[in-house]
This record gives C-alpha cells, sequence and structure tokens, in this order.
C-alpha cells in the first residue's frame, strides 16, 4: 500500500466511525467534493468532531444528507471507505453535479443568502488557481529580493530578472483565461469556451483596441474601453452568462447541428454582452465609487480622515474588481501636481500590510494543520516580502468568510493612524512590500517616515491579532 493510499483508508476510517459505522449508514455516494451521506440516525454524528479529522474541510447538512466536505481527492476517499466497510457499503453513482445548485434554490431570497452565494462562487473559481498564484508570487519575490530594490544581485536588464518577470507577469495578466476554465466549472459549463471568452479580452489587436482613443463597436453597439488584464470580475460575470446560453443552445439545437452550431453560436451572443456590459460594468461602478471618494477626500478634516479609513479597510476589494484604477490614475495626477500624494497612497499602504497581517495570523493560528500552515507561511512570504498580495486573497481571504473583517479592522485602524497624523507620500511608484514605507521618507521630517512605519505596523499586527482571534475555520462549504 503507497503512502496516498494508507492516508486516503485512515481518512475514511476516521470518518466511518463518527458517522456510526456502516450500520448507521443507508447510502452514501459522493459529488465534486464531498462524500453524501444518507444516515439512519442524523444525530449520530457530532459535527465538530468530524470537522477536527484530518483531511476534512467541513461539514454541512443539506437535503436530508449528511454531507463531508473532502475536496478534489473525494473519489479516493470514497473508493476507500467502500474498502474499509468490508463490503456493508455498495458503490453508488457519483451525484449530479448539479445537485448543490438544486439545494441553492430552496434557499430564501435574502442579501446574505445573495452574498453568501457570490462569496462562493468567487471562491470556487479562484481556490484552484493557489499554484499559480503562487508561482506568481514567489518570481516576483525573487525579482524584489535580488533585484535593485534591496539586494542589487540582479540588473534590471540582465536575463535571469527578465525572466523572473515574464513568469512572474505571465501568472496574472493572463487570469482572466485561466478563471475562464475555473468559473466554467463552477456554473458547469463548457470549460474550453469559457478560456476562450478569456482569451479573447487578451487578444493583442483587442488590447491596442481598447487602449487606443478611438470609438470601436461589437455590432454597432458601442464598446467602454476596459483593460482586461489580470481582471477576474468580467470573466466571472461572463461565464456565468455564458452558461445559460449554453445550456439553452444545447437544449434546444438537436443532436446533429449541435456540434457544429452551439459553440460558434454561443460566442457569437456573448461578444456584445461581454465586451459591451459586462465587462465594463466593473469599471462603470468603479469609476463612479472612487470619483466620490475622491472628492470627498479632498474635502479635508473629518471628511479626509473618513476617506483615508475607507480606502484603507476597502482597498483590497477595489483592487479585486478593478474599481481601484481610478483612485491610482487620481494618486499619479497629484503627483504630477505637487510631488506628494497623502489620501489613496496612506489607505493602500495599510491595506496592503493588512494583507500580510492576515496572512501571518491565519498560519500562527493553523497550529493543528500542517498542510494550511505551510501554505499560509508561503501567503504571508509572498505578501510581506515579495510585495504581492494575490496568493492571500484568492487562496486565503475569499474562501473563509472571517479573515474579510479581520482585513478590513486592520487596514482601517492603520489607515486611521495615518490620516490623523497626516503622513505624506512622496514615491509613487516604490516598492509594494515591507519597503513601501520608505516611499515616506521624503520632506522635512523624519517623523513622516516613523509615523508611516507605525500606520503599517498597526495595520499588520491589529489584522494579524484578529485573524488569530477571529479564526478563519468559517469556509464556503458549497466550494467545488
Amino acid at each position: 500500500m503507497n503512502k496516498k493510499n494508507g492516508q486516503y483508508e485512515a481518512l475514511a476510517l476516521a470518518i466511518l466511525k463518527k458517522v456510526g459505522g456502516p450500520q448507521n449508514i443507508s447510502s452514501v455516494t459522493h459529488c465534486m467534493t464531498r462524500l453524501r451521506f444518507n444516515l439512519k440516525d442524523s444525530n449520530i454524528p457530532n459535527d465538530d468532531e468530524v470537522k477536527k479529522i484530518s483531511g476534512v474541510l467541513g461539514v454541512a447538512r443539506s437535503g436530508g444528507q449528511y454531507q463531508v466536505v473532502i475536496g478534489q481527492t473525494v473519489s479516493d476517499v470514497y473508493a476507500a471507505l467502500l474498502d474499509v466497510s468490508k463490503g456493508k457499503l455498495t458503490a453508488e453513482p457519483p451525484i449530479d453535479l448539479n445537485v448543490d445548485k438544486d439545494l441553492e434554490k430552496k434557499n430564501k431570497l435574502s442579501l446574505k443568502n445573495i452574498g453568501n452565494a457570490i462569496l462562493n462562487k468567487l471562491a470556487g473559481s479562484l481556490t484552484p488557481l493557489i499554484p499559480v498564484l503562487m508561482v506568481g508570487g514567489v518570481f516576483k519575490m525573487l525579482m524584489t529580493i535580488l533585484g535593485p530594490q534591496m539586494l542589487k544581485i540582479l540588473a534590471v536588464n540582465s536575463d535571469l530578472y527578465r525572466t523572473f518577470a515574464f513568469v512572474g507577469d505571465a501568472c496574472f495578466y493572463f487570469l482572466p483565461i485561466l478563471v475562464g476554465y475555473t468559473a466554467a466549472k463552477q456554473f458547469h459549463t463548457s470549460k474550453v469556451l469559457g478560456m476562450l471568452l478569456g482569451a479573447i479580452m487578451l487578444q493583442p489587436d483587442f488590447v491596442k483596441i481598447s487602449m487606443s482613443k478611438a470609438a470601436f463597436s461589437i455590432y454597432g453597439i458601442p464598446m467602454f474601453k476596459v483593460n482586461y488584464a489580470s481582471s477576474i470580475i468580467p470573466i466571472i460575470l461572463t461565464v456565468w452568462v455564458m452558461s445559460y446560453v449554453y445550456a439553452f443552445l444545447n437544449k434546444h439545437i438537436g443532436p446533429t447541428l449541435r456540434t457544429i452550431f452551439v459553440a460558434p453560436i454561443t460566442v457569437a451572443i456573448m461578444l456584445p454582452i461581454s465586451l459591451c456590459v459586462l465587462g465594463p460594468l466593473g469599471g462603470i461602478i468603479g469609476d463612479g465609487f472612487s470619483t466620490m471618494l475622491v472628492k470627498f477626500g479632498n474635502q479635508g478634516g473629518v471628511a479626509t480622515i473618513l476617506t483615508i479609513v475607507t480606502i484603507g479597510a476597502l482597498w483590497e476589494f477595489m483592487v479585486l474588481t478593478g474599481m481601484h484604477l481610478v483612485l491610482m490614475t487620481t494618486l499619479l495626477l497629484v503627483f504630477t501636481q505637487v510631488g506628494h500624494e497623502g489620501v489613496v497612497s496612506v489607505g493602500a499602504l495599510c491595506a496592503t500590510f493588512a494583507v500580510s497581517g492576515v496572512a501571518l495570523g491565519a498560519a500562527l493560528k493553523a497550529a493543528k494543520s500542517k498542510k494550511d500552515r505551510a501554505l499560509f507561511w508561503g501567503f504571508f512570504v509572498s505578501a510581506f516580502i515579495g510585495g504581492v498580495t494575490e496568493p492571500t486573497l484568492y487562496g486565503l481571504i475569499l474562501p473563509h468568510k472571517r479573515t474579510f473583517l479581520s482585513l478590513m479592522i486592520g487596514g482601517a485602524c492603520g489607515a486611521l493612524y495615518g490620516a490623523i497624523a497626516k503622513i505624506i507620500n512622496y514615491m509613487p511608484a516604490g516598492a509594494s512590500n515591507f519597503l513601501s514605507v520608505l516611499g515616506f521618507s521624503g520632506g522635512v521630517s523624519v517623523m513622516n517616515l516613523i509615523n508611516a512605519i507605525i500606520a503599517a505596523g498597526i495595520a499588520f499586527s491589529v489584522a494579524a491579532l484578529a485573524t488569530y482571534l477571529i479564526g478563519y475555520q468559517s469556509k464556503i462549504s458549497s466550494t467545488k
């Protein structure tokens, strides 16, 4: 028996014991991530005890079933479960992957359920990308450590530095294609078409069109110009709508013509929907929200303090949706006019340090899980040293809803101190890691830098402490 099979059998035995043994199981099957038990006595399993089993990601009771969340190895654990039952359990066909979609429809329509559903799909689309994000984070971290920002071992124009750069950039630039695949899995639709729609957003000629000032239309419909590189929300929205279009065409086009016409017609329908409506939607909303923040931040006094605190709390969420771009444009504009900036950059600084704090707090909290601990330490190093926050955002904060609160508290607290101390940033294009505080080293007083370090330290420490105290165990149980 190899090591992995032994681990699966040990996990299966532990689960079997906690649910009451074969004698308490009427039937058992599995879907993409869960073992699904129909139990004779559903009061026997203790949810907290089952959750403590190493390898169990969560527990759910829904649709009359007792569901144990395993993850992508569920089929292996299911096979081991049948083996260790010594013939008392028999194999059943895996459940239709749409079963959870059916169960979700039974939930009452409420803001909470809608919010949970959105987070479920975001996490389900982004969690599989953790290996890619970690690759990007590590290569960008090597650029930072070995490049001119720190050790000065590699020159910017050296072959090795440029190699690290194009590998790191590729991991993030082509996210629309990767998310096109993972989102298609979430919405149970064509994966290759999901990837294709993501690729269209990054096609070189289309990128040139998006960057140009000339008007452009799709089927005569004016297209709002958006740069989709590294974006995630537009492609997730696109694939979501595509899943309905694709399913409708599959249902109404006969088997003979389906292979030829369904895919081209789907893409033809999605082009204006994606590029003229869904894709620009985030940008339009972001422009309005960001412009409002900028105007409010220019009022001075309490208004400016509240704006900086809001940016500190919400900056990373704006980054996720692309809403931060207007703020970045404003930041650069202010720099070109007066040579320094003290609103957007203050909130962004504290939010970035808060991400590192969340990763550290989760790593310290994950004392009983070697797998989580190693992963979260990797996230921390990537964010704090490498200046790459995406692995923490997509791999920790989105799948674990409690950490949203920790991130916001940390970013807001640090930003509040920075706003009251009136710190000013003198370097618009500095480092994005722990060295980013050096951008506040200009000016006539060293206290500006000291206060910036204190603000960043508050954001980092409060986020880490909040994560450690609140925990990260509140998982999105329906993630596939």
